[in-house]
């Protein structure tokens, strides 16, 4: 007989579990699947390219993103982390894959560039070694490969290494462009996220109400052979922690 719930990180862990294994893209035991999708740099996977976010560059050259220090949240192979290096940032990246760490550690050294690398899962209780605060906490395709429950770790990170007056930025699925789209609920039911979730303009603002938005749009399109990466089946969103320090849980 189980009766081992106690704590907030029990339930996830329980939570995790009504998900079948092969669906798990979030956990350390993922760290395999993303290995394989890594495995072959010639596959024509857009975000291989080694070109930040057009959202990104533009934030910055607008003065929407200020600061010294950055984290780069499910880094892959560095791309966002490189420039943000480039800028002058002192960047910390982290992804589940070693795979991907490696090959952002080779084109760090190829670029001259010096960018701290985690190998990890950055929600895990123990954690990775993040050492906030952080002025900029930005994540490109991360957070739609996080079942609902896990959004409860995602703030937790985001209270606990943003700083205050930091700003919060992602990328995520737009529904009705990329994306699952089934009911929370109805995920737990089906036992997978169907390669990642969509969500809406207000879905966002909803899960990070606690912050407060500078920017929310479709990202756009580049065309091949761009300095700079861009799909419009993507949403991009800039939000800013309050000075007090008030976080996305509050």
């Amino acid at each position: 007989m189980d009766r081992d719930i106690r704590t907030v990180d029990d339930v996830l862990r329980l939570l995790d579990g009504l998900f079948a294994p092969g669906a798990d893209r979030w956990t350390g035991g993922a760290a395999d699947w993303w290995d394989g999708f890594y495995a072959d740099r010639d596959r024509p996977v857009p975000f291989f390219a080694a070109a930040p976010d057009e959202n990104l560059v533009e934030w910055l050259d607008r003065g929407l993103i200020g600061g010294r220090r950055a984290l780069d949240l499910g880094c892959g192979p560095g791309r966002n982390a490189l420039h943000l290096a480039a800028r002058g940032y002192a960047v910390d990246a982290v992804d589940l894959s070693p795979a991907a760490v490696d090959w952002a550690r080779e084109r760090a050294r190829a670029a001259g560039s010096e960018v701290r690398f985690l190998c990890g899962d950055a929600f895990a209780a123990s954690g990775t070694g993040l050492t906030g605060p952080y002025d900029l906490v930005y994540d490109s395709g991360c957070f739609h490969h996080l079942p609902p429950h896990r959004r409860i770790s995602y703030l937790a990170l985001l209270d606990r290494v943003l700083a205050p007056g930091g700003r919060f930025a992602l990328t995520c699925f737009a529904a009705g462009a990329m994306g699952c789209e089934l009911p929370d609920a109805e995920l737990y039911r089906t036992a997978g996220l169907h390669g990642g979730l969509a969500y809406t303009p207000e879905a966002l603002r909803r899960i990070f109400s606690g912050l407060t938005e500078v920017e929310l749009r479709r990202m756009r399109a580049e065309p091949d052979g761009s300095p700079r990466f861009g799909e419009d089946f993507l949403w991009t969103a800039l939000f800013r922690r309050q000075p007090s320090g008030t976080g996305p849980s509050a």
